[in-house]
């Protein structure tokens, strides 16, 4: 399975294991700075909601197609980085979503889903290994 939840993950953390990607709903308020959202010091990993992915070749493989339009920490925009901070404001998610449906790649059932969830934030991120 390429996605999993929180208590995989800490199972993983316990045993040193922290290559993991991880996928989490952007809490902060609609309106926030740019410079904020994608600022590194903003983020605090292994969320309990957050959506992890073990494999970063598969998820680049099956998802570089649908997940090219975050924004880095740099400002600028492009196809995921699987090894740094990706963030996608609320605007894109529901598109990623009807892609994510209509393509069917390696777990997109779960994506979804999780995705769906993330309507209700402002985005969310994309977190590299």
């Amino acid at each position: 399975m390429l996605f999993h939840n929180s208590d995989y993950c800490s199972e993983r953390r316990k045993y040193g294991d922290s290559a993991i990607i991880e996928m989490q709903f952007c809490k902060f308020p609609v309106g926030t700075d740019i410079k904020r959202i994608v600022s590194v010091d903003s983020i605090k990993h292994w969320q309990n909601d957050s959506l992890y992915i073990d494999d970063e070749n598969i998820f680049f493989d099956e998802y570089k197609n649908i997940f090219n339009c975050g924004i880095y920490a740099n400002f600028k925009s492009g196809v995921v980085d699987v090894c740094g901070l990706n963030y996608y404001a609320p605007t894109l998610t529901v598109g990623i979503i009807e892609k994510i449906n209509s393509e069917k790649p390696v777990g997109y059932e779960i994506l979804a889903e999780w995705l769906n969830a993330a309507k209700n934030y402002n985005g969310f991120y994309i977190l590299g290994i």
